[in-house]
């Protein structure tokens, strides 16, 4: 489904050129689940935020379904990124003056549905994830496990295609993220979602159907 060709991604820092990606070949299939390691600072974020159409690579392509998304323009890139990508962050990015039904139903909103509609179904992804008791809660009154999970929520409002998790277990301490580690694994295979995850958590990467090794500006299958 994504075929990535011949990436880079190159920063000037005080007059200094930096490679970050140096010529990424890689195939994804639809439905796979694919962890993405290596150390700190080898450019995983950056790989993933340009899978996501919200970063532009130097050079290269990123193909979906067929279709270089960096030949769109900015509105087309936008679409793409509501329709057919669900990110998850680490730091959950929930509007803090929102419950967990608004912001779970804001992708679809955005995107123009009826807010009867939106809420509807954003009640039963809440539901599905267990947080069906939580609908009113805002961010604050939710714990941290409770608050990825209504971030992964607001990442399948739009059934999309693709969900991209940027250490998704990071925050949480071991026993919450093996909850939120399940709760990915299980809504990939149940829903047919293609999951990327960049991580450094050993033991969800194992879980995945495939792990990649990002150094030195490529990726390499273990």
């Amino acid at each position: 489904m994504i075929e990535i060709q011949q990436l880079t991604k190159t920063f000037m820092k005080n007059g200094t050129r930096i490679e970050v990606l140096k010529g990424i070949d890689c195939s994804i299939a639809r439905g796979e689940s694919l962890a993405i390691l290596g150390a700190s600072g080898t450019g995983k974020t950056t790989f993933l935020q340009i899978l996501g159409a919200l970063d532009h690579p130097t050079s290269g392509r990123v193909l979906f379904d067929g279709a270089d998304i960096f030949e769109l323009d900015e509105p087309g890139r936008a679409e793409f990124r509501n329709k057919k990508i669900g990110f998850v962050f680490q730091s959950y990015h929930l509007l803090p003056e929102f419950t967990a039904l608004e912001n779970t139903a804001m992708p679809a909103l955005i995107n123009g549905a009826q807010k009867e509609y939106a809420f509807k179904e954003g009640e039963i992804i809440l539901t599905k994830v267990g947080l069906g008791d939580r609908l009113a809660h805002k961010p604050g009154e939710l714990s941290g496990g409770e608050q990825q999970r209504v971030a992964i929520a607001r990442a399948l409002m739009m059934n999309p295609d693709v969900i991209l998790a940027d250490e998704p277990t990071g925050n949480l301490d071991m026993k919450t993220g093996e909850r939120v580690q399940d709760l990915l694994l299980d809504l990939g295979r149940t829903e047919n979602t293609t999951l990327i995850v960049v991580t450094h958590n050993r033991l969800l990467a194992d879980n995945m159907s495939r792990i990649i090794n990002l150094k030195d500006g490529k990726t390499y299958d273990i």
